[in-house]
């Protein structure tokens, strides 16, 4: 299951996008998102987020 990340919790720092193995995470809008037919569901985004911003659908 893929990876989301809440646009109202993300300050859009980049960190998630920084730790994702497989380039998932891209930068739209002063924010992040998660592209879900990319993502392999490791977990490695949500643990990097300073914010919690992230969680599983």
């Amino acid at each position: 299951m893929a990876y989301q990340i809440d646009k109202n919790i993300c300050v859009g720092c980049g960190a998630c996008a920084n730790h994702c193995c497989v380039s998932a995470i891209e930068h739209k809008d002063d924010r992040y998102e998660i592209n879900a037919d990319v993502c392999v569901s490791c977990g490695a985004c949500e643990s990097a987020c300073p914010v919690s911003a992230i969680s599983q659908k």
